[in-house]
């Protein structure tokens, strides 16, 4: 990120921020998921749909790893996926034995008018911001893009 070394002590300020920027994070992502009821599937069903969007094709193991549910719990999440013509199975070209799981062209336009409605109200929030406190935000989210891909993943 930005070249220096890692501290292995977490100072009060480090923490608070953290506490802070967590906090707003979830009830950010709560109120644009408000809108998610519009596309007619769960808020699980679009998770596991956004990954396979986004990520590309997985197992149905995979994919129940990344989203941190239990492998049956996903199978039957990708039933119904299935069943709705969101996503469909195609073994694997390295491994016959594994069956990927891959969005359809309807689960991708599915996927891209659920995160449209998402953005376009967070857009409106932003809206009511001055250029100042616009270009801070936007100074703001690059830091954070920085922090995103420097927090340790804990399933590697």
């Amino acid at each position: 990120m930005s070249g220096k070394a890692r501290r292995i002590t977490r100072p009060e300020r480090e923490i608070e921020i953290a506490d802070r920027l967590h906090s707003a994070a979830i009830h950010l992502l709560r109120r644009v998921a408000r809108e998610d009821v519009r596309s007619g599937l769960s808020a699980a069903r679009l998770s596991a749909l956004s990954v396979l969007v986004f990520a590309g094709p997985r197992s149905v193991g995979d994919l129940a790893l990344v989203e941190q549910v239990q492998p049956p719990t996903m199978t039957r999440l990708v039933q119904g996926l299935e069943r709705d013509g969101l996503v469909r199975r195609e073994p694997s070209t390295k491994d016959h034995r594994v069956v990927r799981i891959l969005a359809t062209p309807k689960g991708r336009r599915i996927l891209q008018a659920a995160r449209k409605r998402r953005v376009l109200q967070l857009a409106e929030g932003l809206a009511t911001l001055n250029g100042g406190e616009l270009e801070l935000l936007e100074r703001a989210t690059n830091l954070i893009e920085g922090v995103a891909r420097e927090v340790p993943n804990s399933t590697e």
